[in-house]
């Protein structure tokens, strides 16, 4: 996504519309996500499904199985979770592509004293990963909650044109107990919405290749 951006150009921030970064024209031909790897405790094997917006401007990431916890009935490692995705992009000839802008969403239950912590880092095969963005909550807290990761325009890093990189998405939910006492509370924090899955949207900038 924000592929070897600095951490100034992650902070600043632009309206995206729905469905795509501004200033920038989707190809005319569908293109294809191929799903290389899933790794992590986040994502267990058929719980990640990738779909791509019929405008070709998002792609969207469906997790079903992506909770941290800490407290009674969590186990010792479940405070972190993490899931990697290896992406393959198919882009129609004669465009390449950035990633503009990434929408997060779940639900939080956190102890008073209990914090938790959603946070993301991206990057092109072959080129260095960015810094991870962090979101922070902290308890006492019921509820959904949402983290976008954005960068202007301008700084949005491109796959290079005619060459085939992998995208790699590291996405990651941290609980920590903190000051809530963890042998009478539980505190979680999941990638989930009502409906059992999560939904992460990637917003996709294209440019022409000379």
């Amino acid at each position: 996504m924000f592929s070897a951006l600095a951490a100034t150009a992650l902070a600043m921030s632009i309206v995206i519309p729905p469905g795509g970064a501004p200033g920038t024209t989707p190809p005319p031909d569908h293109f294809t996500i191929d799903v290389v790897t899933v790794n992590g405790s986040g994502c267990p094997a058929g719980t990640a499904a990738v779909a791509v917006s019929p405008d070709n401007k998002a792609f969207t990431v469906t997790y079903s199985d992506f909770l941290a916890q800490v407290g009674v009935g969590a186990n010792p490692t479940d405070f972190r979770k993490n899931c990697q995705l290896n992406l393959r992009i198919n882009a129609p000839s004669g465009f390449t592509y950035g990633i503009a802008q990434a929408d997060y969403r779940g639900f939080a239950a956190l102890a008073k004293g209990a914090t938790g912590t959603e946070r993301a880092n991206y990057y092109f095969q072959g080129m260095s990963p960015t810094a991870y963005v962090n979101h922070n909550y902290a308890g006492p807290l019921e509820d959904n909650w949402q983290a976008t990761d954005q960068t202007d325009l301008v700084s949005v890093v491109y796959a290079p044109c005619g060459e085939k990189r992998h995208f790699n998405i590291n996405a990651e939910l941290r609980v920590n107990a903190g000051t809530s006492d963890p042998k009478t509370t539980t505190s979680f924090m999941t990638m989930d919405s009502t409906d059992g899955n999560f939904s992460t949207t990637y917003h996709f900038a294209w440019k022409t290749c000379p």
